[in-house]
């Protein structure tokens, strides 16, 4: 049965009234690939836009706590906790973004994980667009989830 459509077809946000609370956690990741130059610039912090990697993580963690905003049926929640981690890669020239989100509730936090990373990948993007304009970003995917009635699910 799909839960985001009523018994006449029409979109709903899902009713968790009745379901119990408990501990929810989301890891997503995503990738930006960029030219040597500008990777090189964003790993030194020479960026003329200012802290390449301080802002993204600052960023992702707002888009996070906007995801009800963003998401029209997703439910606002009152998350516990947001941890972006910016992995660089020299040698494939990407940087990869994880996220751990945190919510002590009645629904999971699958997609404020996968916005905080897309907000935090953007926000790269927009800082180095200057730089390099072939940059691309690629492989934004949930990796893993706890919690709730259907329990642990893993995507690595």
């Amino acid at each position: 049965m799909l839960t985001h459509f009523d018994k006449d077809g029409k979109a709903i946000m899902v009713d968790v009234t009745e379901k119990k609370e408990t501990l929810r956690e989301a890891v997503a990741s995503g990738k930006i690939y960029m030219n040597e130059e500008t990777f090189k610039r964003v790993k030194e912090g020479t960026v003329e836009k200012g802290d390449v990697l301080g802002v993204a993580r600052v960023a992702g963690i707002m888009g996070a706590k906007k995801t009800s905003e963003l998401i029209p049926m997703c439910h606002p929640l009152l998350l516990t906790g947001i941890k972006l981690e910016m992995i660089l890669y020299s040698e494939e020239l990407y940087i990869e973004v994880r996220s751990i989100v945190k919510v002590n509730g009645q629904t999971g936090v699958e997609m404020e994980g996968l916005t905080a990373v897309s907000v935090a990948l953007l926000t790269i993007y927009d800082m180095c667009k200057a730089m390099d304009k072939k940059m691309y970003i690629t492989d934004i995917k949930l990796c893993r989830k706890t919690g709730g009635k259907s329990g642990e699910f893993i995507n690595e």
